[in-house]
C-alpha cells in the first residue's frame, strides 16, 4: 500500500545488502529516495534496476563527513557488518559508527527529520541471557579484534537516545540479528553466504569450532517489513527493538541445510572458533510482536532456496564474464 503523502527519505549505506532491498521498498511505498554510499563494500548492482526510477537518487559519499541535504526522514544504514570487512580498517569501522551518526543525527536535527539506526545484535556481545531481550545490557569485549564494530554500535545507540533527550529528537533504533538473502556480498565472510558459495563451488564447507554454536537467521524481506513498521509507529515508541527470527538452528544444522538443498557433494571441515565470537545468538521479539505487529514468515528452507537461486545466478555470469 502506498503512502498518501510523498515522503523525500535519505538511505545511508544505500547500495548495500539490507540498504538496496530498504530503497526498493520505500519506492513501492511512493517516496523520493536518496542513496548514499560510499561503496567501500557495497555493489552498484544491487540498485542498478532502480537507476532508470525518476523518484531515485545516488550520491556516492561517505557519511564520516558532514553531508547537507533536505530530506524528511533518514535510515542510517551505513557501516561495515560483516567481520571481513569491518576488521580490515577497524578505525574507520569506528569512525562510520561513532562519527556518522553524529553528522546524521545533526542533518536529522536541522530538519527536523525522524531518524532510524539499524543497530545490530552484535550489541550484545557474547551473552550470558538467551534468548536476548532488549532490557540485556550485554557482554561485550571492548578491546577485542570485534569490539570495532560491537563498541562502535553501542556509542551510537547512546548518541541517538542522548539526541532525544537533549534535542527531542524522533528517533528508531533497530537491533537486527542475522540476516540473509539475496544480495549478500559473496565474499562477505558470513556464515549464509559462506556456506551457499562453497557448496554451489563444491568447495569444503568451513565450520569453525564444533558447530553447536547456534544463530537465528531472519529473511531480508521480513526485515525491512520490520524496518518500515518500526519507522511508521508513533514518535513515542523509539526502540531498541529487537529485528530477527527466533527460530534458532546451530551452524553445522545449517551447513547440512545449504548442502541438502544444492545438492553439492561438499564436505564440512572443522577450524578454530574466531575470538570473541558468541555461543548463541537468538532474539527475544516479544516487543516487537507487541508494538509493531511484527513476526518473520519466512522459514529457513524458503529463504535458503531464493538465495541459492541468486548466488547460483551471480557465480553463473561471474563466470561468463
Amino acid at each position: 500500500m502506498k503512502n498518501l503523502v510523498r515522503k523525500t527519505v535519505l538511505v545511508t549505506g544505500g547500495a548495500g545488502f539490507l540498504g538496496s532491498h530498504l530503497c526498493e521498498r520505500l519506492l513501492v511505498n511512493g517516496h523520493d529516495v536518496l542513496c548514499v554510499d560510499n561503496f567501500f563494500t557495497s555493489r552498484r548492482e544491487n540498485i542498478a534496476h532502480l537507476l532508470k526510477n525518476p523518484y531515485f537518487e545516488v550520491l556516492r559519499h561517505d557519511i564520516t563527513i558532514p553531508l547537507y541535504v533536505e530530506v524528511d526522514e533518514i535510515f542510517n544504514l551505513a557501516c561495515p557488518a560483516s567481520p571481513i570487512h569491518y576488521q580490515y580498517d577497524p578505525v574507520q569501522t569506528t569512525k562510520t559508527s561513532v562519527h556518522g551518526s553524529i553528522n546524521m543525527l545533526g542533518l536529522a536535527k536541522r530538519n527536523k527529520a525522524k531518524i532510524f539506526q539499524a543497530s545490530t545484535s552484535e550489541i550484545y556481545g557474547n551473552p550470558k541471557v538467551h534468548p536476548q531481550r532488549e532490557d540485556y545490557w550485554g557482554d561485550v569485549n571492548p578491546i577485542g579484534p570485534r569490539s570495532c564494530y560491537d563498541e562502535g554500535k553501542r556509542c551510537a545507540e547512546t548518541l541517538f537516545f542522548d539526541y532525544r533527550r537533549q534535542h527531542n529528537l524522533r528517533i528508531k533504533v533497530a537491533r537486527i540479528f542475522n540476516t540473509y538473502g539475496p544480495r549478500m556480498h559473496p565474499s562477505d565472510g558470513r556464515v549464509v553466504s559462506n556456506f551457499i558459495v562453497q557448496a554451489l563451488k563444491g568447495e569444503p564447507i568451513t565450520v569453525y569450532g564444533d558447530g553447536k554454536q547456534s544463530r537465528s537467521f531472519c529473511y531480508v524481506d521480513d526485515l525491512i517489513e520490520g524496518f518500515i513498521r518500526l519507522m511508521n509507529t508513533s514518535d513515542d515508541f523509539t526502540g531498541p527493538v529487537n529485528l530477527g527470527n527466533p527460530d534458532e538452528f546451530t551452524i553445522l544444522e545449517l551447513a547440512q541445510e545449504v548442502i541438502s538443498l544444492t545438492g553439492s557433494k561438499s564436505k564440512i571441515v572443522f577450524k578454530p572458533l574466531p575470538t570473541d565470537d558468541p555461543i548463541q545468538r537468538c532474539p527475544d521479539i516479544s516487543l516487537s510482536k507487541k508494538t509493531l505487529d511484527w513476526v518473520p514468515t519466512v522459514k529457513l528452507g524458503e529463504g535458503l532456496k531464493k538465495t541459492i537461486t541468486y548466488f547460483d545466478s551471480l557465480l553463473l555470469r561471474n563466470e561468463k564474464s
